[in-house]
């Protein structure tokens, strides 16, 4: 399945009625930054796709790939620079740092947009008034269970209509004067999102563009990664911000009874073993992040 434009409902933050910005705008004002640890079978179609689309540039963050990442993100006529092994957060502040374009489009290197998507994305950003935008996602895997179940629990899950930076077009004048908290290696889409609506700022996530979001792996040991470093985020969330992120501790188990809940109700007594467990590693992962490290 190839990443397609199309319409779709999606909640967003509080809106206001006025349009900022009536100019008409391309692609080809988009910066693409685009971060990938050992990604060499995820970014030719990644790359492939954003080329397509008509973005001025390509810049690849790589952080510290053993495996053809870098090549291949040079045959694609990306840019490409290193993290030096600083982090996700660290990488995508470094990409955007270095474009020069009015907007940067944040894509990791699972993401797969259609031909018109980015211009369908922007298009939406200007139009709604919106200071950061986000594609939908629609999650696919391989046959195995782990990935199906991470592909439906995505698909199914209320995260669906997060504000996030899986595939968000955002200014990168007002990214750079937001930043990124480096303390965070992983749930720093949260962090970055509480402190933009603290801000007054406006996101959501598309109501018009889709992208197909794709799981590296779908074995248990991907989806145990996954947990972990999701539960590691909340924890992280909880310790900076005191009682008032202590509800975010909640999100795993009311994830977990929602999800199972629904598959009961749909017959798919299957997914009970993996809500389970991404209940029980997420708050692995959140006593992880609690802790302060030395």
């Amino acid at each position: 399945m190839s990443g397609i434009s199309r319409s779709c409902c999606r909640r967003s933050s509080t809106r206001r009625p006025e349009v900022r910005d009536t100019e008409s705008h391309s692609p080809a004002e988009i910066t693409a930054v685009v971060p990938a640890r050992n990604a060499e079978h995820l970014l030719p179609r990644c790359l492939g796709a954003l080329r397509q689309s008509g973005v001025a540039e390509i810049i690849v963050v790589d952080g510290c790939s053993t495996d053809r990442t870098v090549d291949l993100a040079l045959a694609a006529g990306a840019r490409v620079l290193s993290d030096e092994g600083r982090g996700l957060p660290w990488a995508r502040t470094l990409g955007v740092q270095s474009s020069s374009t009015r907007w940067v489009l944040l894509v990791d290197a699972d993401v797969v947009f259609g031909p018109t998507g980015v211009a369908d994305l922007l298009t939406e950003l200007v139009e709604g008034g919106y200071d950061a935008l986000q594609a939908g996602l629609e999650s696919v895997a391989g046959p195995g269970y782990w990935g199906q179940a991470l592909a439906h629990h995505h698909r199914t899950g209320r995260s669906r209509n997060w504000f996030g930076l899986v595939a968000t077009v955002v200014d990168r004048d007002l990214m750079l004067g937001v930043g990124f908290d480096d303390s965070f290696k992983s749930g720093e889409d949260i962090e970055l999102r509480w402190r933009m609506r603290e801000s007054g700022l406006r996101t959501a996530v598309s109501r018009r563009v889709v992208v197909e979001h794709r799981f590296a792996a779908d074995d248990f040991d991907f989806a145990l990664d996954q947990f972990l470093m999701d539960g590691t985020g909340l924890g992280r969330m909880v310790r900076k911000h005191g009682w008032r992120g202590a509800r975010l501790a909640l999100l795993p188990f009311a994830a977990a009874v929602r999800g199972s809940a629904l598959s009961l109700a749909a017959g798919q007594p299957r997914w009970l073993r993996y809500y389970f467990a991404f209940c029980w590693y997420n708050y692995a992962g959140l006593a992880k992040g609690l802790r302060r490290e030395r």
